[in-house]
């Protein structure tokens, strides 16, 4: 796939990329989608939550009554669930929600997601820049050169640039991330994936087929 490089200004830059089709156009696998997206979302819970059960919860350990002869159910602490103030049975304690996917089914989730993105026309490539300052106007001035204004966006960039980062950080549907860290959930989040042509090259050598 043949597409054209923007400056941030909106107009061309001149020339044309092509795209990797082992990366970009491919036939999508929505189960892999799904496993990765699952992973990703599961992997941000913090999994604190948490009730005071029997062990946990405060009171007295003595004997509330005799064990036999009172005509009702025996009972040894007040701290049972049955009485009230007692402690909670069976409620949330804290645990890892994180699973494991074989590599492999990663990239192959990666792959189709940026493939989902470039068959719906849903990547630009820009030629690679930086900001003079960290300024948020400098950002959205691009979008809308871009015609994006108010499109969540998501941009690649080869390597971590402060000023783009700081001008990036306060709009809400704008996330910037470097082509290393590129994963299929925020690819998929987002309307218009924008790729720095630099980060090309490195999408290539992390996605590529074993």
């Amino acid at each position: 796939m043949e597409l054209t490089v923007y400056k941030i200004s909106g107009e061309s830059a001149g020339r044309n990329v092509n795209l990797d089709d082992s990366i970009f156009g491919i036939e999508p696998n929505d189960h892999a989608i799904y496993l990765d997206v699952k992973q990703y979302t599961a992997n941000q819970r913090q999994g604190t939550h948490a009730t005071l059960n029997k062990a946990l919860v405060s009171g007295s350990t003595r004997k509330l009554k005799r064990q036999k002869g009172t005509g009702t159910a025996r009972a040894g602490s007040i701290k049972s669930p049955l009485f009230r103030g007692g402690g909670t049975m069976f409620g949330p304690e804290p645990r890892e929600y994180g699973i494991k996917l074989n590599k492999k089914l990663k990239l192959l989730a990666r792959r189709s997601a940026l493939s989902y993105k470039a068959k719906t026309e849903g990547i630009v490539i820009l030629e690679d820049f930086s900001f003079e300052e960290p300024k948020t106007r400098s950002f959205l001035s691009m979008l809308k050169n871009l015609n994006l204004e108010g499109q969540k966006t998501l941009l690649v960039v080869p390597e971590s640039d402060r000023n783009i980062w700081l001008a990036s950080r306060n709009l809400q549907k704008s996330r910037v991330i470097v082509a290393d860290n590129i994963n299929t959930y925020e690819i998929l989040n987002a309307g218009k994936l924008l790729i720095a042509e630099g980060s090309l090259e490195k999408i290539g050598s992390i996605l590529k087929n074993d």
